[in-house]
Parts: structure tokens; sequence; C-alpha cells
């Protein structure tokens, strides 16, 4: 009775500590994982502040984000129908640009090849129209031009 008791008592420390053991090493990981967050943070900062070290860059952000031109070039602003600029984001209403749903090549190309294997046949009614006008001049002689 007193060995089944000795036991009950070092299985409930056991896990209990047990218990504690395994709470910490989740936490140890959430941490890992927070700290492999921070230094792509990190990295990607720098990676950041060297593209603000490189004079082209802070060139092409002062066009894009102020407007700034260089000497000797010419800037222009797109107005909306109120005569309000544009911004950088600004889009011009849907329903003035006509969307045509484009075509695959394959498709034109197999419809052309379908249309030369048969081509429309052309009614009788709707034959050209005899030719209107002087006969063809081959063979006429003695028309007195230059012979040419």
């Amino acid at each position: 009775m007193i060995l089944v008791l000795v036991l009950a008592v070092l299985l409930v420390s056991y896990a209990s500590s047990l218990r504690a053991y395994l709470v910490q090493r989740e936490h140890i990981g959430d941490v890992k994982a927070e700290i492999v967050e921070r230094r792509e943070s990190i990295d990607a900062l720098e990676r950041e502040q060297r593209r603000w070290d490189d004079p082209a860059y802070l060139r092409s952000q002062a066009r894009e984000r102020l407007g700034y031109l260089l000497p000797g070039e010419t800037g222009y602003q797109v107005l909306d129908e109120d005569g309000e600029p544009l911004g950088a984001g600004g889009t011009l209403p849907a329903q003035d640009v006509p969307r045509e749903q484009p075509t695959a090549w394959w498709e034109s190309t197999w419809e052309s090849v379908e249309l030369a294997a048969r081509p429309p046949q052309v009614a009788e009614k709707e034959q050209p129209a005899e030719r209107i006008g002087p006969a063809p001049s081959a063979g006429r002689k003695g028309s007195g031009g230059s012979g040419r």
C-alpha cells in the first residue's frame, strides 16, 4: 500500500514536471519562429535602405512620388471630366473603354485553315456585274498612241 502511494506521488510530480516541460518547448518554438520572422523583416528593411542609397532609385522615387522633373523635361498632368488632376492611382471610367474579347492565335489560324478548305460559294445572283467602261486594250492596233 505504501509502495502504491509513493508511486502515485511520484507519478503526479513527474506529470506536472512533464507538462511544464512541454509548455516550455512550445514557447521556445514560438520564440524561434518569431526570431526568424524578425530576421526576415530586418533583411527586408536593410535591402530597402540599400535601395535608397542608390542615386538612380532616389531619382525615380522623387519622380514617381513627388512629381519632380530633371532640367529640360516637360511635365504633363492628366485631368478628369471635372478638370481635377488624376492621381497616380486614378483610372478612367470603364464604360468609356470598349472591352473586346481577345481570341487566341490558334483559333484564328484554325478558322483560316477551315476557310481555305471550303471557300464561300458565290451565288449566281451575287456574281459581279459585267465590266462597265472601255474594253481592255490588249491587242488594239492603230490607236495613235506612242506605242508604249
